[in-house]
């Protein structure tokens, strides 16, 4: 340690250390009663990773503002029609805000673009935007016609009133053109289904409509299931699939805001109440509410996947003919979702069994948590501040990021299509204009929205820091601050400690809230990059390289939960010696080590315990939203999503964020006070002289040694 921790921290009120504090630091130590509890003679730390995350906030500001100017979230829900309109947008040419759903006329388009070496692709098959997917007329032959333009005198409030329908005003030569389904107008011969915003064809001919074409003179019309799948196959794309799952974000905000800021909120607030007013019974409570919580979740997995009950998730937007079975990634997403829900409710309630007889270790350490929670009131109360810096940050980032993936630009395709269709304006059949629409997306939109996501990350880390330093600081002056001099302890001590951070240690925050971050997107690369090549070499992995990456991803995983533990307290020592981040996670792994087996057990049960609670939080979150997206709303119409899996994480995401941020409180608590203990100890030949009757109990020796040689 280089020293003892005593020297560094001033616990002894002494008139030296008093005189060598200086006005100027009192100040930042919170007055003249808590000149004998931290150290003032600090420095600002870590400058230059604050620049650096300066910088950082700079260029999210910047790319933001991209965002904003270049994207139309309207794109990630609604598809473009022939001539570059987004459904939907009041803006477009001309405007088709009321019409949201595209179609495509010509089935033999669509047709053709699905075989095997066309030149024709789905995406230069004329579509048009409608209100509503046509069907065929059960005893006659019904027409969709073109946008009305040129020689045809309608509205398009008329064109929608008489169901896009103008073929009896047509001219003899538009007629022609439109027998060989060049248009402006064309017959419905296949129903067709909303699926999300689409018209899917039903590979099934109305006869009575298709006699009636033929005795027209129509041409001929394909009835392959080549038309159905190719539309089903544009439909359910990735890409497709990605920009609903993030379309489903922005539909359901309500959702986020009660149970993924408000709801945890609350949770949180009542889960630090009741740790501080019946702390032996919390630990039961939690883990008998975590398991109840679990199954729930999983059973509502089991009821929209269709596996219980008469309500599972559907792709089709409204009413559809009940003998017509369409499926989707969203259905086989959710499908993985719930066997994967099943797995973790398996292991959950095993893992619960094999801890209850641990339990009870933990309870100890939770009851001095609950002293500092009551000596040093302030601690409840000041999660609340960060909360809502990250309630602002959380708005302006979800906005941007409904922006940032709909930026793309809309560009007429590069095709070399033989087709003819009738021009309104020109008067006349013209095959130089068959090319489609489509959105563009340059390199640089996938670096920006990889940068905006690790910003997401960084920036909540560091918010995270930040709190904790906060919280390890007022604890730190309760803990030493026991015995003769306990009347020092300032109320307002979580303010000195605010101040302490604000003015020296926030490049501290950000290195350590930057090392966590670029970890985990290191790891999300090579996964990305082990799954690529499992993909590859699926049929040639041998079993040496299946033990080969199982190892590696539990190393992963160690090593992650390693660099937690060591920032958490890293943040800690920053907060008692105001040394850099690299020096105090030195100080606290060096402390930790010489006293592993004392502290070891009752850390990873306390540790385990307030994970489980910050679980309970986010899965009762997680429950309320299933709940809240089942409802109608959500199931009918603009605001139907596709599937509830994306807001249900998010909201889970939220939720654990939210009571990460407020159970910090107890978790900081406890490791702060371990690690004084730990240095008490050294101090004083292995009997703490500073630490609360019940800790010392615990965390005794000799015990602790005992029960480790004796075992369970």
């Amino acid at each position: 340690m280089g020293g003892p921790l005593g020297a560094i921290i001033g616990r002894y009120p002494s008139a030296t250390a008093t005189a060598g504090a200086g006005g100027e630091d009192a100040d930042a130590g919170g007055g003249t009663a808590s000149l004998g509890i931290i150290r003032h003679d600090r420095r600002c730390r870590d400058l230059a990773f604050l620049v650096l995350f300066a910088a950082f906030w700079v260029a999210m500001i910047v790319n933001s503002s991209f965002a904003f100017n270049q994207g139309n979230p309207l794109r990630l829900t609604y598809e473009l029609d022939y001539k570059g309109n987004v459904c939907g947008d009041r803006h477009g040419d001309p405007d088709v805000h009321e019409l949201e759903v595209r179609y495509w006329l010509d089935p033999n388009q669509v047709y053709q673009s699905g075989l095997k070496g066309s030149k024709t692709n789905l995406a230069d098959a004329k579509a048009i935007c409608l209100m509503e997917c046509p069907t065929p007329a059960p005893d006659g032959l019904n027409f969709v016609c073109d946008y009305p333009e040129g020689d045809i005198r309608l509205s398009v409030d008329d064109w929608i009133n008489r169901d896009y329908n103008y073929f009896d005003v047509l001219t003899p030569d538009m007629r022609n053109s439109s027998l060989q389904l060049q248009g402006p107008c064309y017959p419905v011969i296949f129903p067709s289904v909303n699926v999300y915003w689409s018209c899917q064809y039903i590979a099934r001919a109305s006869n009575v409509s298709l006699t009636h074409w033929l005795q027209l003179g129509g041409v001929n019309i394909e009835q392959n299931m080549l038309i159905d799948k190719t539309i089903h196959k544009a439909i359910d794309s990735r890409s497709a699939v990605l920009k609903r799952y993030v379309a489903d974000i922005g539909k359901s905000w309500p959702v986020l805001i009660v149970c993924g800021a408000l709801l945890p909120l609350f949770l949180s607030v009542i889960w630090l109440l009741m740790i501080r007013y019946f702390v032996a019974a919390m630990t039961w409570i939690t883990v008998v509410l975590f398991n109840a919580l679990i199954v729930s979740v999983t059973m509502f997995c089991y009821i929209k996947a269709g596996w219980l009950g008469n309500d599972p998730l559907t792709v089709v937007i409204g009413e559809s003919d009940p003998y017509v079975h369409i499926s989707g990634r969203e259905i086989s997403h959710l499908h993985v979702a719930t066997v994967l829900m099943t797995v973790i409710m398996i292991i959950a309630f095993l893992s619960s069994i094999a801890i209850v007889r641990r339990i009870l270790i933990a309870t100890p350490v939770l009851k001095v948590a609950a002293k500092v929670i009551g000596e040093v009131q302030a601690l409840i109360v000041f999660p609340v501040v960060p909360y809502f810096i990250l309630a602002i940050f959380y708005m302006f980032w979800f906005s941007a990021t409904l922006h940032l993936f709909s930026s793309g630009q809309v560009v007429r395709n590069d095709c070399s299509t033989d087709c003819c269709s009738y021009d309104l304006k020109l008067g006349k059949v013209n095959c130089d204009n068959c090319c489609g629409y489509s959105i563009h997306y340059t390199p640089h939109i996938g670096i920006a929205i990889l940068f905006h996501l690790f910003g997401c990350y960084w920036a909540t880390q560091f918010f995270m820091a930040c709190s904790a330093t906060v919280v390890a600081g007022s604890v730190a002056s309760y803990y030493w601050a026991r015995g003769e001099i306990s009347h020092d302890i300032p109320f307002f001590s979580v303010v000195s400690s605010l101040k302490r951070l604000m003015r020296y240690n926030l490049g501290s925050a950000a290195i350590g809230s930057l090392v966590v971050s670029a970890v985990e997107w290191v790891r999300f690369i090579l996964e990305c990059l082990r799954r690529k090549l499992k993909l590859v070499g699926s049929a040639r992995e041998s079993c040496f390289g299946k033990v080969s990456s199982s190892s590696s991803q539990c190393c992963r995983g160690c090593i992650d939960w390693t660099l937690m533990s060591v920032n958490r307290n890293a943040y800690i020592m920053i907060a008692i010696t105001g040394k850099g981040f690299f020096k105090a996670s030195v100080l606290a792994t060096g402390l930790i080590m010489n006293n592993i087996l004392r502290i070891g057990k009752v850390n990873v049960i306390g540790d385990v315990i307030l994970f489980l609670g910050k679980l309970c939080v986010s899965l009762f979150c997680a429950l309320f939203a299933f709940l809240m997206l089942d409802t109608h709303k959500y199931k009918s119409a603009h605001n139907k999503i596709s599937s509830p899996l994306v807001p249900v994480l998010v909201t889970w995401g939220l939720g654990y964020t939210v009571a990460k941020l407020f159970f910090a409180v107890v978790e900081m608590s406890i490791d702060t006070i371990i690690l004084s203990f730990c240095q008490d100890a050294e101090e004083h030949q292995g009997a703490a002289q500073y630490a609360p009757p019940l800790l010392m109990e615990t965390l005794d020796e000799q015990g602790e040694l005992q029960r480790l040689t004796q075992g369970p």
